[in-house]
């Protein structure tokens, strides 16, 4: 009898708490498609199909929905009994549809609300209704739609891992290739190695359903094969000595880095283009990361020392009446670095005694200075003001001349690999150690000895280098340069890349730079709703990784140490409070 009467508790317990998961999961899910579907974003991505003939991004999206809503039914929460969860899931799915099915539902009941609501045209309708002639069938569809997706969602969770993984990659294998088929097919179709690949697995308007099973299927069992060898591997690389291990990556690093150079050869001028641009915000972000990353000096106006240094090229090398001389680029370019240190050492001087936010306010003054100056009828004679300076000639090698994205990429490269070891080296010198002791307080470190003016002109002279090299490469990849290109929001941007790579990292800031200014580029395909995504994607980034996706090891360190003592300081708290109640 006792037995009984504790099932049952337990049983209610797992019933409240699951459904209470359902009315969750099944709300944010139907919230999150209504909003795509009354901003117009449901409505763009019918448009774009994944696999050809079969299944569009519109279609693709309202499946996910449900999908993901049974699958946070089914996994979230206590242990739950199997048809439970899968019936959980079934109905946060048809919640999740049933918001939707509120657009078609609203416009049969109201006509006139189209008025107010545009993107509730007769093609979205047709979408969210299947085609049906009769919508009320159409939109009983939508929400079986969602109870089969949502109830295939709930059982996908409910797998064991050996069987849930190769699903869940296969998903990811065919999905991503047909999501981003614009990118992908180029790639492959532009080498005649991989050109039948791309014939194999696309069409002309997109993924095939025959390159859809292959995708899936390769993923799956890549997935399968290494969780079932993976016990092996892992035994087997144990046995090694470190030395072997050692020497092992860094050759699987080395093959790595061989296979990123070799890539823009095949991939074309526009993923050349897009990977000079992130190699520019590189140089830029291992400029900035000593000056903030290290010395803790904020600068907003960091963009003046990029616009120095390609102003400084432009006046030495351009074929126009404003250039000075007529240098080649290799003989520019140092003396651009150069100006770039000059202004950075002068821009250093009035904020010596400026801290916190003062310093980011008075060095976004000082980079706005530099913007003013350029445009400004006084310097025109000089600068060219608004017009800009044009005809800069592209650098030559050999008689080579670098005149292609993919070759002007592999100059980015070459600068970026010299910033990054330069970078490194001064991070572990005495002179990175002075720049993180100010960091952490500029009143001790002076106590110890450290120049405080001598360490922080040096690193606003060493970060504008960086950003000198970069604006040198950036005058001669445009062959023309004008003051619109150096605005406050490439300061910002570079601050960013930074935060979301790791402060104080040399890897976080080329993994930043990669997903800040690369994954716009992906997302150019969506067209004005491409910003709101990558929003979406670093808000997520941050919220899941607030220290960084590649933290340094101090910045891991110092976040393990403020957790342990934040834990120390409830746990004491709470036995206060316990000893205090029982003296009471």
């Amino acid at each position: 009898m006792s037995f009984d009467v504790v099932t049952s508790s337990r049983l209610g317990r797992n019933s409240a708490t699951i459904w209470g998961q359902v009315t969750r999961s099944g709300f944010y899910a139907g919230i999150s498609g209504f909003f795509l579907g009354i901003v117009g974003i449901l409505s763009m991505f019918d448009q774009r199909q994944i696999i050809v003939g079969i299944v569009t991004l519109g279609y693709a999206t309202l499946a996910a929905l449900p999908f993901a809503a049974g699958a946070l039914v089914a996994a979230g929460g206590p242990p739950k009994t199997s048809w439970l969860a899968l019936l959980g899931g079934s109905v946060a799915g048809t919640v999740a549809t049933a918001a939707v099915a509120l657009l078609p539902i609203a416009t049969l009941l109201l006509p006139d609300i189209r008025q107010i609501f545009v993107v509730l045209d007769q093609p979205f309708l047709r979408m969210l209704t299947f085609k049906q002639t009769d919508p009320w069938l159409g939109i009983i569809y939508l929400l079986a739609l969602g109870a089969l997706m949502g109830g295939i969602g709930a059982l996908l969770a409910l797998l064991p891992a050996r069987l849930r993984r190769p699903v869940v990659a296969g998903l990811i294998g065919a999905g991503i290739p047909g999501l981003f088929q614009d990118i992908f097919r180029p790639i492959l179709a532009n080498s005649n190695v991989s050109a039948p690949l791309a014939n194999l697995l696309y069409t002309y308007t997109g993924l095939s359903s025959r390159g859809a099973v292959i995708l899936f299927g390769v993923s799956a069992l890549a997935v399968w094969l290494w969780d079932v060898n993976r016990a092996g591997v892992d035994a087997k690389l144990q046995q090694l000595n470190p030395g072997t291990l050692r020497n092992g990556r860094r050759a699987l690093i080395g093959f790595g880095l061989a296979i990123a150079a070799v890539f823009p050869l095949y991939a074309g001028n526009f993923i050349g283009q897009v990977l000079m641009s992130v190699g520019l915000f590189m140089l830029m972000g291992m400029g900035l990361n000593l000056e903030i990353g290290l010395a803790g000096l904020l600068d907003l106006g960091f963009v003046a020392f990029y616009a120095v240094g390609a102003y400084a090229t432009a006046l030495l090398t351009a074929d126009s009446p404003y250039a000075l001389v007529h240098w080649t680029y290799w003989e520019a370019m140092p003396v651009a670095v150069l100006c770039s240190i000059t202004v950075g050492v002068i821009f250093g001087v009035p904020v010596l005694k400026v801290r916190g936010d003062y310093l980011a306010v008075a060095t976004m003054g000082l980079g706005e200075i530099v913007r003013v100056i350029v445009l400004s009828d006084a310097a025109a004679p000089l600068l060219a003001g608004a017009k800009g300076i044009l005809q800069i000639p592209r650098p030559a090698i050999a008689g080579y001349e670098l005149n292609t994205p993919v070759s002007l990429f592999y100059l980015t490269l070459v600068a970026a690999l010299i910033a990054a070891y330069i970078a490194y080296r001064l991070e572990n010198s005495r002179l990175g150690r002075a720049w993180m002791a100010i960091r952490d307080d500029e009143d001790v470190a002076q106590a110890l000895g450290i120049n405080l003016i001598k360490v922080k002109l040096l690193a606003y002279g060493l970060g504008a280098a960086f950003a000198g090299l970069a604006g040198s490469i950036f005058a001669v990849m445009l062959t023309s340069i004008y003051p619109q290109s150096f605005q406050l929001i490439i300061s910002i941007n570079i601050l960013a890349l930074i935060i979301v790579g790791g402060m104080g990292s040399l890897p976080g800031v080329v993994l930043g730079s990669i997903v800040l200014i690369g994954l716009p580029e992906a997302l150019r395909e969506f067209g004005e709703f491409r910003y709101l995504f990558y929003g979406l994607a670093i808000v997520a980034v941050m919220r899941l990784k607030p220290e960084g996706l590649w933290p340094s090891a101090a910045r891991s360190r110092e976040r393990q140490l403020d957790a342990e003592a934040a834990a120390l300081q409830t746990a004491g708290a709470a036995t206060g409070a316990v000893t205090g109640g029982v003296r009471s």
